[in-house]
């Protein structure tokens, strides 16, 4: 697996560039990658479906300069920002044939993010479809995009974020997985008691990917990023 550690400048090119991953290993044959990227200021990322107006809190996302883009995949909306890693995976279905099955596909990917945090001595686990928590308190949500030859697995690792911010940037979200016992926002997510460099070391590790990705698709992502995630046709679609 080869490794691309890299944020870029604006929310737009790094939603992008996680998209543009994907479609570079769809065009050019079985490839996976891990690429790891924080973001230099907070940002709400939606989902693919998620409705603006019941999934953002609009007003108070303008009153603070954070903006709110959608994601290529499913799943509701999050914020991020410094103090929250972000990660994504790209895996070919010629190299692993399972991952075709969604729960599979959950299942491996979540297996092995909580098996690199465990070396860490966090007692991970998972709950609901795509989460992954610390006793009853959550810290990394997680999403994904299918397509014919590939995945892309991707999701967010709270380790000194500021939590507060998830409920001033959020609503209620439309779905909620039982183990959350309508609890708040401030009530259900956590921080990893951990820092950024460790999160990285371990999940280079886990997926053992040892090869720097020199080739990444720069013009792609400057594509993907103008016609689609810096247009509010596509931001604000639902």
């Amino acid at each position: 697996m080869k490794l691309l550690d890299l944020t870029l400048d604006s929310p737009a090119e790094n939603l992008a560039l996680d998209e543009a991953l994907l479609e570079q290993a769809e065009a050019d044959g079985p490839q996976e990658v891990l690429r790891l990227w924080e973001p230099e200021s907070p940002l709400v990322v939606m989902g693919r479906s998620s409705k603006v107006a019941t999934e953002v809190e609009q007003e108070r996302c303008a009153a603070q300069s954070i903006p709110y883009l959608r994601r290529c995949s499913g799943g509701a909306a999050i914020v991020t920002g410094p103090g929250c890693l972000m990660y994504a995976v790209v895996l070919s279905y010629e190299l692993r044939p399972a991952l075709r099955v969604l729960d599979q596909a959950h299942h491996f990917v979540l297996t092995q993010m909580a098996t690199a945090l465990r070396a860490l001595d966090l007692p991970v686990e998972q709950k609901g479809t795509s989460d992954l928590v610390i006793g009853e308190t959550k810290f990394s949500g997680n999403s994904l995009r299918c397509k014919r030859n590939h995945l892309l697995y991707h999701g967010t690792l709270l380790y000194d974020f500021p939590l507060e911010l998830i409920g001033e940037c959020l609503g209620t979200p439309p779905r909620q997985p039982e183990y959350r016992r309508g609890r708040t926002h401030d009530r259900f997510v956590a921080n990893l008691q951990t820092t950024g460099v460790a999160l990285r070391n371990a999940l280079i590790a886990q997926w053992q990917a040892t090869v720097p990705l020199e080739d990444w698709p720069k013009d792609l992502t400057a594509e993907f990023a103008e016609q689609r995630y810096r247009q509010d046709a596509w931001n604000l679609r639902w």
